[in-house]
């Protein structure tokens, strides 16, 4: 497990994602360190859709602006269908975290790849449990890893946009756990 400090934030939908997105970047945030992942696949008769132009990829559907929009902010984007999860859409650096942990078959007892690659970046598994509970039921993660200073000033940001929750995840503590 790494040993990165991190805040996580659960909202109810993606509206209120991408408004906690937009107030973190007007804060001065690093969207370098700015991870969000959600499902995407809900399609009331709309068409929906993934492919790839050049280096971004872009997501056809009814909340297609708001994917495509995380897509060309945040480095790094991906889909995947995880078993038990179903469909996750993924965008910044959690997507590395979680091929990686596909790639080097790093499984965590009982949590998904998605789990694993959250475990990698530090977050207990305790916390993981409830986070693809949050999933499962349709909501959206947003994370932001960094210095402690960092991952306290976006918490603080965070918070102004009334999140479902938000939990700081810090390198002390888990040094003190392992």
């Amino acid at each position: 497990m790494s040993t990165v400090n991190s805040v996580v934030a659960v909202y109810p939908t993606h509206t209120e994602a991408d408004q906690a997105v937009k107030e973190l970047q007007r804060g001065g945030v690093d969207l370098h360190k700015l991870s969000i992942v959600g499902k995407g696949y809900h399609t009331d008769e709309h068409a929906v859709g993934y492919y790839n132009t050049g280096d971004r990829m872009m997501y056809w559907g009814k909340v297609g602006a708001f994917w495509g929009g995380f897509w060309g902010l945040l480095f790094g984007s991906a889909f995947f269908v995880i078993p038990g999860l179903g469909p996750i859409l993924a965008a910044g650096p959690v997507v590395a975290w979680i091929v990686g942990a596909l790639e080097s078959a790093v499984m965590v007892g009982g949590v998904s790849a998605l789990g694993a690659g959250l475990y990698s970046m530090g977050i207990p598994k305790d916390s993981i449990v409830k986070y693809e509970a949050a999933l499962k039921t349709d909501q959206f993660l947003l994370k932001d890893s960094g210095t402690a200073a960092e991952v306290a000033q976006a918490k603080d940001l965070i918070a102004t946009t009334h999140p479902l929750e938000v939990t700081l995840h810090s390198a002390e503590k888990a040094m003190v756990a392992a």
